[in-house]
């Protein structure tokens, strides 16, 4: 188990030979310690994680009135820009798709609650998007990852990996709804919840064993033994797909429909949303640039997150392109963690994912077959691996342990990550004051304080 402690489990290896033209110089491959093959399969590993985002997508945004079919192009098509933006500008192992979470907030709290059309909608998140663009450019967003102290990165990474667990966990029926604990584990005489034991069992011991594309060969294990596994609908758990290849259609209808005039003649009730949008973005993506890079041992000796500012702007501009596509907030997505733990440690892996999602334009009714059950014991691995911060803890030093624990606990609990982000880092402000260590608190941290304290209020307001 000694090699389950190490952040990435996959060791590293020289480029092949093949890897050494354009591609090795393009993404520094030998330089990383990978191969162009390691990277495929990264990318296809990371692909196989996320794919559902194609079918879940659609199927929340279509209740604000959108056209599903149409949704479903715009998601891919703008998984595909974000991907190849990633790869190529900022050259880390980040897929970038359409961000769960804001897809709910974009449906069932502004256009169902607050009634705001989805095309002005569109519009308000496109507005968001330039403004994070502006952040990016000025270098503030990199700052803030640079400046973060460690010990709110170590909780930030956990928390994520533990999120991750849970969100796998529940999403696969091995965690349900109790009445009176809360959260319980799903019954063992559910075909279901055993094909995710036998997977949380199966995964870990092809990874240890080093079994070549460990996680995304249990998926692929996972999703066939689905097809004889009776679900609770009186369906299997893995259901046979419509067809083998289907033609994609342009976002005809969503496709710059965005209603800038309605964002502006009611700017005073949208404020509070941009806000919203705004720090979810912000921390999201800087908790998953924390992760993945710190997964794949990608951060600079000062624990700063190599090309930050392009990934950064990366995430800033997809945010664009989404909304001109007809889909909402578009961020870096923390299932990159599985790719690196296949491997992946450059821009190729997310090239890979974008040309699988371009594949998935023709052959989308296959991919969207892999159950949760299938996913969710190479995620709750994933997930493992990102807590190996937590033996770097001092316990004694409770101005350190006390934000770590709290972003990890809250982030779960909560089931939002912003939370957890919250209360880490205004604890830490809190402790390091009560302990006299006032002048080492970062600037940074302070503004971030206030924006967290700001975050709050606005929330309180909204929900």
């Amino acid at each position: 188990m000694d090699e389950m402690t190490k952040p990435q489990a996959a060791p590293a290896e020289p480029a092949s030979p093949t890897a050494s033209g354009l591609l090795d110089r393009t993404f520094g491959l030998t330089e990383r310690g990978t191969s162009v093959g390691r990277e495929v399969m990264a990318g296809a590993t990371t692909f196989a994680a996320m794919a559902y985002i194609i079918a879940v997508n659609p199927a929340i945004m279509s209740n604000a009135g959108m056209d599903r079919a149409d949704l479903v192009s715009a998601t891919a098509l703008a998984a595909i820009v974000g991907s190849v933006m990633m790869g190529l500008w900022a050259n880390l192992p980040l897929a970038v798709a359409p961000a769960m979470g804001s897809n709910v907030i974009f449906t069932y709290v502004i256009v169902k609650q607050m009634g705001m059309p989805w095309q002005g909608a569109l519009a308000m998140v496109a507005f968001t998007g330039v403004l994070f663009l502006i952040l990016s450019l000025s270098k503030l967003r990199e700052k803030v990852a640079k400046d973060v102290p460690e010990a709110l990165k170590i909780g930030i990474q956990a928390a994520v990996g533990t999120l991750i667990v849970f969100i796998a966990l529940r999403g696969a029926g091995f965690v349900v709804q109790n009445p009176s604990t809360y959260i319980a584990m799903g019954s063992l005489r559910s075909p279901p919840v055993l094909l995710t034991l036998f997977g949380l069992l199966l995964t870990p011991v092809l990874v240890v064993r080093r079994v070549p594309a460990a996680l995304i060969l249990s998926i692929a294990v996972l999703t066939l033994i689905g097809f004889f596994v009776p679900a609770a609908n009186g369906k299997m758990v893995t259901s046979v797909p419509s067809a083998i290849m289907a033609w994609p259609r342009w976002p005809t209808s969503t496709f710059m429909a965005l209603d800038i005039g309605y964002l502006f003649s009611h700017f005073v009730v949208a404020l509070p949303l941009l806000f919203y949008f705004l720090c979810a973005e912000f921390f999201s993506t800087l908790g998953t640039l924390i992760g993945v890079t710190g997964a794949a041992n990608l951060r600079k000796p000062d624990g700063s997150i190599p090309n930050a500012t392009a990934a950064f702007a990366t995430d800033a501009t997809a945010s664009i392109v989404g909304p001109l596509l007809g889909t909402s907030v578009v961020t870096a997505y923390i299932e990159s963690i599985t790719g690196v733990q296949a491997g992946g440690r450059t821009g190729l892996t997310s090239l890979t994912v974008a040309g699988f999602f371009f594949l998935a334009l023709f052959f989308w009714p296959i991919f969207v077959i892999i159950p949760p059950q299938a996913t969710a014991p190479a995620l709750v691995l994933v997930g493992v691996l990102m807590m190996q911060g937590l033996a770097r803890i001092d316990m004694t030093d409770l101005a350190n342990a006390v934000p770590i624990v709290l972003t990890l606990l809250v982030t779960v609990l909560t089931n939002n990550l912003i939370n957890g982000m919250a209360l880490g880092t205004l604890s830490y402000i809190a402790l390091e004051v009560a302990v006299g260590r006032r002048p080492q608190i970062p600037a940074m941290v302070w503004g971030l304080g206030v924006v967290f304290v700001a975050y709050a209020i606005v929330i309180a307001q909204i929900f």
